[in-house]
């Protein structure tokens, strides 16, 4: 088990895990793996060997995603936005425990400086109440997957042919 595996937050009555996407084990709940979770009574939470049997949750009629989603998100901006899905869309790859993208990578992405990308980072990390500390983006691209303001896009199958596209990142152009 990772020292930076994950977390456990208590919002209101809801508690819930959030894979910090730093570890090679990733985080599972009841043997599926997970980025972010609300737990229930009884769940089973898999760290790599490590296991735990949540206990304690009060049971109520309610749908847990449907809850936490009820917050109201922030105003953001046309290019706010864009840096969102920038940062976000590793995470909504096919791949398994991957991080978000860098500044750098949004910056090449959204053609920007890297400065501006960092720029808009800190206020999204201000409106979405995002603390200092480690794992700030990662912690920034769960909120935002979490409430529903970034989605999956279809998943297109790589090309078998000599050329690979995989290794570019979406959004680039080639030169």
């Amino acid at each position: 088990m990772s020292r930076l595996h994950a977390e456990f937050v208590r919002r209101g009555p809801y508690l819930y895990v959030v894979d910090l996407g730093l570890s090679r084990n990733g985080t599972r709940v009841n043997g599926r793996p997970i980025a972010r979770r609300v737990l229930d009574d009884g769940d089973v939470v898999s760290f790599g060997a490590a296991r735990g049997r949540i206990g304690g949750v009060p049971r109520e009629d309610f749908t847990p995603e449907v809850e936490l989603r009820r917050a109201a998100a922030p105003e953001l901006t046309r290019r706010e936005v864009d840096v969102l899905t920038s940062l976000c869309r590793p995470a909504l790859s096919d791949e398994a425990f991957v991080a978000p993208a860098t500044a750098r990578e949004i910056a090449d992405d959204l053609v920007v400086t890297e400065a501006a990308v960092k720029q808009h980072l800190l206020r999204l990390y201000q409106k979405f109440r995002i603390p200092e500390g480690t794992n700030r983006r990662t912690r920034l691209a769960n909120e935002v997957v979490a409430l529903g303001l970034v989605r999956p896009t279809p998943v297109v199958p790589p090309q078998r042919s000599g050329t690979s596209q995989e290794s570019q990142p979406a959004g680039r152009r080639a030169s």
